[in-house]
């Protein structure tokens, strides 16, 4: 019987993935032969042709077959969010992405020198997001890649950095034609739980290369009856705890200032970005 696109797609993409490059940090004991046996594991479901066993509320079975069709590829991500890692080194978030007992990972690693590691497959679910929202979306894990970059927190992050990071995000964007809106921090989809990328992060020049969106130069201001909290709904901010939201949205788009009041200037910056993504 001939083989359908999923079954030779998924094997390419892992070995595509694990290919030979010079190690640019260590590698932990093992994690190569987990991974492999997890993407079996994987594919065995994939391959999986049975019918749906259902019945009707009398108990009687319901007829069903699995017909296979031709027409199917992977699910693709599309968004993308960026997190500092809070660690001090690449190195040490390594050795955590490679831990079990961490139940935490991300697709991609950006180094202070620039270096990038790919940790997973694009096409496979990273436990990156957590508990997390943005518009109707509950499960960012399922439609997302993560990008942890090597920061903790506090500090400023380095050019190689933002330079690797930018060229990355270029990438993904023209791979899985992934829309401007949808490159978001950690922060936006988990407000008042998650702090990152933080207030250091460039959120203004990734907007500049087409990545997010970032308050124009010279802003109208907001209209008196302004409805900030209908503004953040409809960017796709969580607004059950509002003062998270603002600490959020500050976070990403006022920068200066994260205190959770909502002065004349975040109003403006706000009518301003928000009318961006409609």
């Amino acid at each position: 019987m001939k083989r359908y696109t999923l079954l030779f797609l998924l094997p390419l993409l892992f070995f595509a993935a694990c290919s030979s490059h010079k190690a640019i940090v260590a590698p932990v004991a093992n994690t190569k032969k987990v991974y492999e046996t997890q993407v079996d594991s994987f594919l065995d479901i994939a391959r999986q042709m049975n019918p749906a066993m259902l019945v009707d509320s009398a108990g009687v079975s319901i007829p069903s077959q699995f017909i296979a069709t031709v027409n199917l590829n992977l699910r693709k991500p599309n968004y993308v969010i960026l997190h500092y890692t809070a660690q001090d080194s690449l190195q040490q978030t390594i050795n955590t992405f490679s831990q079990v007992r961490t139940q935490v990972s991300a697709h991609y690693v950006v180094g202070k020198d620039g270096r990038i590691v790919h940790m997973l497959n694009d096409y496979l679910r990273a436990w990156q997001a957590g508990v997390s929202k943005w518009g109707s979306i509950t499960d960012m894990n399922s439609c997302s890649i993560g990008i942890e970059i090597d920061n903790n927190g506090n500090e400023p992050f380095t050019e190689p950095q933002i330079k690797s990071l930018l060229i990355l995000l270029a990438q993904l964007k023209k791979n899985y034609n992934i829309p401007q809106a949808n490159f978001i921090g950690h922060a936006d989809i988990a407000p008042g739980r998650k702090p990152d990328p933080g207030p250091f992060f460039p959120w203004k020049r990734l907007a500049e290369k087409g990545f997010g969106y970032w308050s124009d130069d010279i802003v109208v201001p907001a209209p008196d009856n302004f409805d900030y909290v209908t503004a953040f709904k409809l960017m796709g901010y969580d607004t059950r705890n509002i003062n998270g939201t603002i600490d959020a949205f500050k976070r990403h788009f006022i920068q200066t200032d994260i205190t959770p009041q909502m002065t004349q200037l975040d109003l403006n910056v706000l009518f301003n970005v928000y009318r961006k993504y409609q």
